[in-house]
């Protein structure tokens, strides 16, 4: 019996001594969610025109994407 409360104590312990929640997972949501709003903002910017925003102007941060006549096909440029 002595066996089995040692054994709950030392469990005990070692889970009240483990680190939480890793900052390392946290710092890759919040650099993951950075990038998705960027990325997603580029594209939108870059797509067509919502109803109510054809007559906007592009803000000068996003970088406009020119596109091509028939991308993938052909040789490569460069």
């Amino acid at each position: 019996m002595s066996l089995l409360m040692e054994t709950a104590t030392s469990a005990a312990n070692s889970a009240a001594n483990a680190p939480h929640f890793p900052v390392s997972a946290t710092l890759v949501y919040v650099v993951g969610f950075i990038a998705a709003v960027t990325i997603g903002s580029i594209a939108w910017y870059n797509s067509k025109r919502p109803v109510g925003w054809e007559d906007k102007e592009r803000p000068s941060v996003v970088p406009e994407v020119k596109k091509e006549e028939t991308p993938g096909v052909g040789t490569p440029k460069g």
